[in-house]
């Protein structure tokens, strides 16, 4: 355990914590030069001093059954056991973890030497009619390699100069729901229903769904709700309009989730939950989907003066966001265009004139 750790730590130890709060250690000799050896999250235990004297020795425990050094698997299994791996969002390891898997699948026994910027290439291309499975392999791949190549366990990164493929989106994006579509939803679905409460929680909050989908009362205070994002790790705080209260309250809502099935238990990811929401959009007529209603919401709060500061708290969007800047800019040129003068026809034809 961390609190039966002496007070003189022992040589080469190095103790790092994660953004999100995880503590982890490493082994690295050579004055601080050579490479990191992960060891065991749980210190003290005889699997933690093992590694820990292998480390020294510049060597990791291989645990029975682990995969060959030097092949594809065996880096996997490395890179998901570092502090960077920990740092991804609960999200992005669950979609790297489900490459991955294909991955050492069809080539985990590949020597690392066999896998060059030709094999990545033929990985993408493979996905090519489904873009975005496409771009999540390359995006894994980059990772994978980019952290591969910062700990000297290859030299040359495979997927350097390859590009993402145009996915179903990336012309236009998701489909903005109009306020039309707003409307028809509402008519259909009216306060006190499931479906109602799913719409507002989107609306409202600015919530990606997969946060909608585990938003409960544990996460409210006062008039305010603070929830931990699952895309990112950062805890956000935003306030409970009043739209949102009524419905809340009119609804059916679980213990820990406001959102539930029809058996009153919470929504088992946000896959179901958007499979769900699409079918209630369909019954109402509109061709919405849970992305694009955050959308709205955001052009909403633009109209109505958001600043692009505004917009990044709200939605959760970095700094220098160019969602927050486009939605700004837009709203601003609607309201310019509005407010201009409508200047009058000429009297006499330009051609007559001349």
């Amino acid at each position: 355990m961390i609190g039966s750790m002496p007070r003189t730590r022992p040589p080469h130890l190095l103790r790092e914590v994660t953004r999100h709060e995880r503590v982890v250690w490493y082994v690295r000799t050579d004055g601080g030069r050579g490479r990191r050896i992960r060891l065991p999250d749980e210190y003290g235990t005889e699997a933690f001093w093992d590694a820990y004297r292998a480390g020294l020795a510049g060597k990791a425990v291989t645990k029975p059954g682990a995969p060959a050094a030097g092949t594809l698997s065996w880096l996997i299994a490395r890179y998901v056991e570092s502090a960077e791996w920990s740092d991804l969002s609960p999200a992005t390891r669950k979609q790297r973890h489900a490459v991955y898997r294909q991955v050492e699948a069809k080539s985990g026994t590949k020597s690392l030497k066999a896998v060059n910027h030709a094999s990545v290439l033929a990985g993408r291309d493979a996905r090519k009619d489904r873009p975005h499975a496409a771009n999540n392999f390359l995006k894994a791949m980059r990772g994978l390699f980019g952290w591969a190549v910062a700990r000297r366990h290859v030299t040359v990164n495979p997927t350097s100069d390859i590009k993402l493929l145009t996915g179903e989106h990336d012309d236009v994006g998701f489909h903005a729901w109009t306020e039309d579509e707003v409307a028809r939803f509402e008519k259909r679905w009216p306060l006190g229903s499931r479906q109602r409460l799913a719409f507002d929680l989107l609306l409202y909050t600015g919530l990606r769904r997969g946060d909608a989908v585990r938003l409960g009362r544990q996460h409210v205070r006062g008039d305010e709700f603070s929830i931990r994002t699952e895309k990112t790790g950062a805890v956000v705080t935003r306030p409970i309009l009043h739209p949102l209260a009524v419905s809340i309250a009119a609804a059916p809502t679980g213990d820990l989730a406001f959102l539930v099935t029809e058996r009153g238990a919470p929504f088992g990811s946000k896959e179901s939950f958007g499979t769900w929401f699409k079918k209630v959009c369909k019954k109402a007529g509109v061709p919405g989907s849970a992305h694009g209603l955050r959308k709205a919401g955001a052009r909403r709060a633009a109209e109505a003066g958001a600043t692009e500061a505004q917009l990044n708290a709200l939605f959760g969007w970095a700094q220098g966001s160019r969602e927050s800047a486009t939605y700004v800019r837009t709203a601003d040129n609607a309201r310019l265009a509005r407010s201009a003068p409508v200047l009058p026809a000429p009297l006499t034809k330009v051609r007559e004139s001349s």
